[in-house]
């Protein structure tokens, strides 16, 4: 048998030339495709089929704006995070000389994703006391030689000389002297008043009045209108009276925002929407030296510093007050180190799969046959998973075949498909894919380009053809 390189071309009379086998070539290439394509062994490509041979009912339903809506009724509820990714740092006690930080407020394992209310102790009932730095009034009406006798004390008909409560807690009164009535009600200081008068031979008509209340106040701070201080008064002085005094609360996040209240190195907490929705939470009494921070952003940082000033102003004179500082920073900082080490694990766990987690499928002529990760605390659209990772290739992909495969939840039907078909063809269809909701094990499938099939089957063909035709041709 005479064997003739690919690249020699013989004389008429050397043999047959390669171009005279040329059509030779073409011709059993084009048979061949014929009888491997009409035998069905060339190329298989999946595609949606409504009569599916397994058995399966599949029904093919466009994508319009009606069926997005029908789509969308089956119920699903996305997995949500651990309670650590919405608690922050909170307070415990501390140790040291004394002084009591404030306690825990959030316990992530009572009430996850939410805060917890952590009330004050009940205020105790008792009448206002004249403390350092009150002004008070005495007044009396004017008979004749009472004036006369009271001159620099009281003035005119109605005559008022306010005094203010100095450090040691007494008044200076002219011609009757130095009065201690600090620590006393208004009827004991009326009574300490009256002796005194009587002592120095003055006449006792006159009343006694708060004019300014100085000694006794509860400093508001955080998001309201007006931070600053509100005085107690006669009248006991409630949370929402001091929220109101403060210019009211400027939150509307009702989620995330809280009332916090530090009272005697301890921490109590509102969430503003308990606060709004319960009248009882709004009418707890208050008492001096109270700080109230209204919090909006559910982390502890302002608070922290807000309560770290009105600990330095509290504790300014007493020789533990770094103690007290620095081991509230130190509980707000083990806290939070504990909070970020629950989250780094269960980050972890994500990349380990080892958390039960739902997922839609990707296959077909996606960039990546892949499976998507449903995100926590919301649900995902087809949109989402489709261009998560480079959307569908248009070279390859079939855009007027986009579905999203959908098994029947209902037992009876276990068979049953549903194949929601995107025409991509028209662009306008798109928006669809931003309302459509997925629902975990959702088959989003793209089917290929026809002329994609073909060239696929070219490729998978034609290395064959040449080996067997190069051989014969050789031969």
């Amino acid at each position: 048998m005479n064997r003739v390189s690919i690249g020699k071309i013989t004389g008429i009379d050397g043999g047959v030339g390669l171009s005279m086998r040329i059509p030779k070539f073409l011709a059993l290439a084009a048979v061949s495709t014929l009888f491997l394509s009409g035998c069905g062994l060339v190329y298989f490509s999946p595609k949606v089929n409504p009569v599916a041979d397994s058995g399966a009912k599949v029904r093919v339903i466009p994508i319009t704006s009606e069926s997005v809506m029908i789509a969308n009724r089956s119920t699903y509820e996305p997995k949500t995070l651990p309670a650590a990714f919405f608690s922050s740092a909170g307070l415990g006690s501390s140790r040291g000389s004394g002084i009591t930080a404030p306690s825990p407020v959030v316990d992530s394992s009572d009430k996850p994703g939410f805060m917890a209310t952590r009330l004050p102790p009940p205020a105790p009932r008792q009448p206002y006391e004249i403390g350092v730095g009150d002004i008070v009034l005495l007044a009396t009406p004017s008979t004749g030689s009472t004036v006369e006798q009271l001159t620099g004390l009281l003035a005119a008909s109605n005559s008022r000389q306010g005094y203010t409560v100095q450090d040691d807690g007494s008044i200076a009164i002219p011609k009757v002297g130095r009065v201690a009535i600090a620590g006393m009600t208004i009827e004991e200081a009326e009574s300490e008043l009256f002796r005194r008068l009587v002592d120095n031979q003055i006449d006792p008509t006159f009343s006694l009045e708060i004019a300014e209340f100085k000694s006794r106040n509860v400093s508001i701070g955080g998001a309201v209108d007006q931070p600053g201080v509100v005085p107690i008064t006669l009248q006991p002085l409630y949370l929402d009276a001091a929220l109101a005094a403060a210019g009211g609360v400027n939150s509307q996040d009702l989620d995330y925002a809280s009332v916090r209240i530090y009272r005697d190195g301890e921490l109590y907490q509102i969430p503003l929407r308990e606060l709004y929705s319960n009248r009882g939470l709004q009418q707890i009494q208050l008492v001096d030296g109270d700080s109230v921070f209204v919090d909006t952003t559910y982390e502890l940082n302002r608070a922290q510093a807000y309560f770290e000033e009105r600990i330095d102003l509290a504790r300014l004179q007493q020789s533990d007050r770094q103690l007290a500082l620095t081991e509230l920073r130190s509980e707000v900082d083990l806290r939070r180190n504990e909070l970020n080490e629950r989250r780094e694990n269960f980050k972890e766990l994500i990349q380990l799969d080892a958390i039960d987690r739902d997922y839609v499928y990707l296959t077909g002529e996606v960039k990546n046959q892949a499976r998507y990760p449903m995100p926590y605390n919301q649900k995902a659209t087809l949109a989402d998973a489709l261009y998560s990772d480079g959307g569908v290739p248009t070279r390859t992909g079939n855009v007027k075949q986009i579905y999203v495969l959908r098994g029947s939840p209902d037992p009876r039907e276990f068979g049953a498909i549903t194949a929601y078909q995107l025409d991509g063809t028209n662009a306008t269809n798109f928006i669809y894919t931003t309302r459509f909701e997925l629902r975990p094990n959702d088959i989003i499938f793209v089917a290929e380009q026809p002329v994609t099939k073909w060239s696929r089957v070219i490729t998978q063909i034609t290395p064959s053809l040449i080996n067997s035709t190069t051989a014969n041709v050789v031969n």
